[in-house]
């Protein structure tokens, strides 16, 4: 499944080594490419260009379902069912801020977004310096 979010990133642009990347950098790729789409609709929303801003949240929310189509409910449990239902949230959020012309909702997208990229990120540290993950 993250190869279906890792050619929805590659296809919006990314030449950084997607077909090289490990899985967790996929991962921390796609949340920066949410993040990237996110804050440029806010942007074209300030300024009232419709089309960008449309794209761009079209964007970030089928990058957002690629992220939701990896998770492994299976394997991941909690974490994953409480993922899957923030990754819903934040397509439902960026698509009525689309249709709302609403910006508190895209900051919110993006507050929530670098919350777990921030977390993301400290699973990579504890990966390279084999530290095991807490539960």
């Amino acid at each position: 499944m993250i190869s279906n979010g890792a050619a929805k990133y590659s296809n919006i642009g990314s030449q950084s080594g997607v077909e090289n990347a490990s899985p967790h950098r996929l991962i921390q790729m796609l949340i920066d490419g949410a993040l990237e789409r996110t804050h440029k609709a806010r942007g074209y929303m300030s300024h009232g260009n419709i089309t960008e801003k449309g794209e761009n949240i079209s964007s970030a929310m089928s990058i957002i379902g690629g992220l939701q189509a990896s998770l492994n409910k299976d394997s991941g449990g909690d974490i994953a069912v409480k993922l899957d239902a923030l990754y819903a949230y934040m397509i439902q959020k960026l698509m009525a801020s689309n249709l709302e012309n609403d910006v508190s909702g895209l900051d919110e997208v993006i507050k929530l977004l670098q919350e777990i990229k921030s977390g993301w990120d400290g699973i990579e540290k504890q990966v390279s310096q084999k530290q095991p993950i807490p539960a």
